[in-house]
Order: structure tokens, then C-alpha cells, then sequence
């Protein structure tokens, strides 16, 4: 692969198997244009691109070939207006999750919220949803305190980051889930690892962090821990969220009315899927006692 002109660079891209998008990200990331460019990359798809240029284009090209997500590749990824840093130590923030994102703030808004609500991103990865959260009330004039939990350090250190560049006020916490988290929220939202440890979609993700993707035989396990522990960190009133997988959503309401919630429902995605499933705490709080809680 030695293309003279833009054009042809991405034409050897199309050959190697990569779609034309992901071509020309990978290029407007070599000749360090912005993502948006591609109009101005069409506009000069008769331009010679230079020989080193044109190697470290090929060498980006094969990785993505190879399977390794384009996020990584180019080190960044758009999420909900807001762009974050990713590498391998984090999964790539994904469109899906955006609902999340969404029921939070319009939960934030209904009535009886208080005016500085406590939110919980467990399970934080990039601080995709978590940042989200926190701009969001920035943006809208709203005020909150968000916290942000992962098991991984190197996560945090990546949310960190990420939190530190978008000059947003996050408090970070390493805990398995609850474990190490005091004091009482009004909105709980998570993106937990839901996938089948067997399931042969695995195998596409290779690239990214097992950890944060397979969670037992049927991808509930950690979906089944946090409903248990969550009403001992939630106010009265206060809602539990979680995403899970396309097929899961009648299993994840089932959890959670077996643990106590009320006005449990689920909200679709954009492509119409139940991607979110969530419910109501309406008790009392409960006394944590070790992993477990208790009324």
C-alpha cells in the first residue's frame, strides 16, 4: 500500500477490509484534521500525501484490520456531545448508552428531586457517564454531586483524566460496586459488564477489557449484585438504573422487583431496543452489612 493522493490512500484502506468512514478518520488522524473534516478531506482527495504520512497511515490501517477499535486507535471517542480519551485499559464508549445518560438527567428534573441531588456512575470506565451527567447539569444551570466508582485503577485513571481535561468536579472511588461507598443517592445508574462469559460475540471484543463485558453464564451476575446492595445506598424515592444487553430486559425487571423496587420499566434505545432497565427504592434506607444489606 503506497497511494500518491488522498483518494488512493483511501481506496488501499477499502482494500485491506476497512469500511470508507473508518478510512478516512484514520486519515484526517494522520494529517491531524479534526473527525468533523471529512468534507474538506473530499475536497483534497487529489492531494499527494506524503511518504511518512503514508506509512503511518498503513500501519494505523492494519490495526484497525485487525480488529483493534478505532477509538483506540486514534485515542479518542464522541459521547454525548463530549469527546473522551480511551485506550485499552477502558471500554470504548458506546451511542447505547446514551439512554442511560438520558432517563438519568430526566429523573434529575422530575418532581420531588431535590435541588443538589447525589448521583452514582458505578462502574465509571472512561467517565463517559458520569462527565456526561456533570456537563450536563453545568450546562443547564443545575446543580448535583456525582460520584463515580470502578474497580480498576487504571480506570480511574483514565476518568481521572477525562474529568481533569473537561474541567469537570467528579468525586472517584475504587470499589467492587458498593463495597466502599458511603452515603445515600438519589439516582444510581450503571453500565455493568452483561455479557454470557460463553457468548461468541466475545470473541469481536477482544480488544477490550474482559472485565468489563462477561459476567457469568447468563451476563446477570453483576446485574444481580448491584440490585442487591443498591438499596442500601439509595435515598427513599431514589432510582436505581442499569444497562444490559438487547435480550435482557424482562430478566433485569424480574431482578428488580424481586428486590423490592416499584415503577420498575425499561427504555429503548434509538434503534428501538430495551436497553435500559430501571426502578423505584421506596423504602427505608437500608443498614449495609458487609457486601450485603440489610432492612
Amino acid at each position: 500500500m503506497n497511494p500518491a493522493t488522498f483518494a488512493q490512500a483511501i481506496a488501499a484502506a477499502q482494500a485491506l477490509g476497512l469500511e470508507r468512514l473508518d478510512a478516512q478518520l484514520l486519515l484526517l488522524h494522520v494529517l491531524d484534521q479534526p473527525a468533523h473534516a471529512r468534507a474538506w478531506l473530499l475536497a483534497h482527495d487529489t492531494d499527494a500525501l506524503a511518504e511518512d504520512a503514508a506509512q503511518r497511515f498503513q500501519s494505523l490501517c492494519l490495526r484497525r484490520a485487525a480488529g483493534e477499535p478505532l477509538a483506540y486507535i486514534v485515542g479518542s471517542k464522541e459521547f454525548f456531545g463530549l469527546t473522551f480519551r480511551v485506550d485499552a485499559r477502558v471500554l470504548v464508549p458506546r451511542p447505547d448508552t446514551e439512554t442511560l445518560v438520558n432517563w438519568t438527567l430526566e429523573l434529575l428534573q422530575a418532581p420531588g428531586m431535590p435541588a443538589q441531588p447525589d448521583i452514582l456512575d458505578l462502574g465509571t470506565g472512561s467517565g463517559a457517564i458520569a462527565l456526561a451527567i456533570a456537563h450536563s447539569l453545568r450546562e443547564t444551570g443545575h446543580q448535583g454531586h456525582v460520584t463515580a466508582v470502578d474497580v480498576s485503577a487504571d480506570s480511574l485513571d483514565v476518568a481521572r483524566s477525562n474529568a481533569t481535561r473537561l474541567t469537570l468536579d467528579v468525586n472517584f472511588i475504587e470499589s467492587h460496586w458498593l463495597e466502599k461507598v458511603s452515603g445515600y443517592f438519589h439516582v444510581i445508574a450503571s453500565n455493568p459488564p452483561y455479557i454470557a462469559s460463553a457468548d461468541p460475540h466475545l470473541e469481536a471484543l477482544a480488544h477490550e477489557p474482559l472485565g468489563a463485558l462477561a459476567s457469568g453464564p447468563d451476563g446477570l451476575d453483576d446485574i444481580r449484585q448491584i440490585a442487591r446492595q443498591a438499596p442500601g445506598s439509595l435515598h427513599p424515592g431514589g432510582w436505581l438504573l442499569l444497562e444490559h444487553g438487547y435480550d435482557q430486559a424482562e430478566a433485569v425487571r424480574k431482578l428488580l422487583l424481586r428486590e423490592g423496587f416499584l415503577q420498575v420499566q425499561s427504555r429503548r434505545d434509538l434503534a428501538g431496543i430495551e436497553r435500559c432497565s430501571g426502578g423505584l427504592w421506596p423504602g427505608e434506607q437500608r443498614i449495609r452489612t458487609g457486601n450485603q444489606t440489610a432492612g
